[in-house]
């Protein structure tokens, strides 16, 4: 977006991001709106590609999820954008993580367990008792897929400095979802890549592109001067495009000015006063002489586009088919007169150009293809740790184990033991291989001895939040649990919430009010007043 009729383009229209990463615009801040026009931009986008043939209003109800404690006044321009722009009648908010959890477990929903969230901005940690978010303990870690892909990319950076711009952050998330896994012990597994075996059997290559045509050029001579005749014209059509944008913007100056030359033939003098301050001048003079300037200039350039014209005439003609040989009978010519032909030849001889000798393909000294590989080694491991280990990029923050287990101190030790059976694991950054044995070897080391837990991967950590949100729909569709209705929303305002079971804690916003006046001190206060008069007056 920018700029005069600029296109907006939203999502995998795009394309490729990397040349636009620094320009794009997102209504987020991590995972909270703040934007709400271009939430506008979005919501539009979406409407449009369902195919919402509504006039002047989505009649459609709307499920749409929120960060976890999702700021009051973010929820309340949303719902005003919702009801006031698209006259929706009625919206539902839920977090995505919760809707994860309830598609996995609704079969013996309502049901206790530790959510775990791992998203591109943030992780969150969400306990869930009997089916409802204990939002009091949540917990939230700021780091997740986009700053392990930020941190890999710096990593190889640092490694392959002569690749520099080609380690882009599209790469980068492409390494971490095809080649990245989670070490169930860290240290121990840094001591493995320590062994040059173990580095060869499980380091993976990453082929950037890259071409050969930087080793040397093996054009030949048509080739290459087929290639100067294009690169000529497309200076001689970009010089006269410049030429003809020049003349029309020298005609167009000129034209003012003579409109102003007439308003002083006319005597109209105010009006030429002003336009001569318009134009920042001071005198006839001055504008004469700019006048005279201008069509000179109008005139120059009028002549050098007719000039490039025959120019481009000419070589059109001359390069006309060769004639074929005349009939020898018919042109027999002297030996004198082929003689006297012959002295001067020298004088008016033609230059013969010079045979170019074909330039032999550059063999290099070593495989460009292997100069522009990756070799992704220990790096496979330590982006992803960061979510373990937040001091890694320096980050002063606790990892999923420590504030796992700090969420888990915070109940009795009967719902502790309740909570570790449905550990439940959800979000895109979840998806590294090993992820579950790790987050099971963090719990065995902080149970107690010989206790039980489970740990569960949603059966889809991208799309289970919308399976959930799509079944949570079809189920309270005809009920009035969770819906927000506009009478809802006129009423109780633009930040109220219905909860559910896959929905945050409304917490309404408390005013303090003030103290009741009883009748001493209304009679204190009036005793106070008159006895400061006026001053005037005493």
């Amino acid at each position: 977006r920018g700029g005069a009729g600029a296109e907006t383009q939203v999502g995998n229209d795009l394309g490729s991001p990397e040349p636009l990463r620094w320009l794009l615009r997102s209504p987020f801040d991590r995972n909270v709106p703040v934007q709400l026009e271009l939430q506008e931009l979005l919501l539009d986008h979406v409407f449009q590609r369902l195919g919402v043939a509504s006039q002047g209003c989505v009649d459609h109800p709307i499920v749409l999820t929120e960060a976890v404690c999702n700021p009051l006044y973010s929820r309340q321009m949303m719902s005003e954008l919702l009801f006031e722009c698209y006259q929706v009648p009625k919206v539902s908010y839920g977090v995505d993580s919760l809707y994860s959890f309830y598609h996995n477990r609704r079969q013996n929903w309502p049901c206790s367990g530790l959510v775990i969230s791992s998203g591109y901005q943030c992780t969150h940690i969400l306990p869930v008792l009997e089916g409802r978010l204990d939002a009091k303990n949540c917990k939230r870690i700021n780091l997740g897929g986009c700053q392990a892909a930020v941190y890999l990319q710096r990593l190889l950076q640092l490694k392959y400095p002569g690749h520099f711009a080609a380690i882009t952050l599209s790469r980068m998330e492409e390494i971490l979802h095809e080649h990245s896994y989670i070490a169930e012990d860290y240290i121990e597994e840094l001591q493995k890549w320590r062994s040059p075996e173990y580095y060869e059997n499980n380091m993976h290559k990453m082929q950037l592109p890259f071409s050969n045509k930087l080793l040397g050029s093996t054009l030949t001579s048509e080739e290459k001067q087929e290639r100067r005749q294009q690169q000529l014209r497309r200076l001689q059509e970009l010089n006269a495009r410049r030429r003809e944008e020049k003349l029309q913007l020298d005609q167009e100056r000129l034209d003012r000015l003579l409109y102003v030359q007439e308003l002083l033939e006319d005597g109209q003098m105010d009006q030429f006063h002003k336009a001569l301050v318009e134009l920042n001048m001071d005198s006839a003079e001055e504008l004469q002489s700019y006048i005279n300037k201008l069509s000179l200039s109008v005139e120059q350039t009028k002549q050098k586009i007719l000039q490039a014209e025959v120019n481009i005439e000419v070589d059109v003609v001359d390069s006309k088919p060769e004639t074929p040989d005349l009939d020898p009978l018919g042109s027999e010519q002297s030996l004198e007169d082929v003689e006297s032909i012959n002295e001067f030849e020298p004088l008016f001889a033609e230059e013969q150009p010079e045979v170019e000798k074909p330039v032999a393909a550059v063999q290099p000294v070593f495989n460009l293809a292997e100069y522009h590989q990756l070799f992704l080694g220990t790096e496979r491991i330590r982006a992803p740790e960061i979510v373990f280990q937040p001091s890694l990029i320096g980050e002063d923050q606790a990892g999923i184990a420590e504030t796992m287990q700090y969420v888990l101190e915070r109940y009795p030790k009967e719902q502790q033991a309740v909570l570790v059976q449905n550990v439940f694991l959800t979000g895109g950054n979840t998806m590294y291989p090993g992820l579950k044995a790790r987050v099971q070897k963090e719990l065995l080391e902080m149970r107690p001895f010989q206790s039980s837990f489970q740990v569960h991967l949603a059966s889809s950590p991208v799309l289970d939040a919308w399976y959930g949100a799509r079944d949570w729909a079809v189920e309270y569709m005809t009920r009035e649990e969770g819906w927000i209705t506009r009478k809802d929303y006129e009423e109780k305002g633009g930040e109220y919430l219905k909860e559910h079971c896959a929905s945050n804690v409304y917490v309404p916003i408390r005013l303090p009010k003030q103290a009741p006046r009883t009748a001493e001190a209304l009679a204190t206060s009036r005793a106070l007043a008159s006895s400061t008069g006026n001053p005037c007056e005493q």
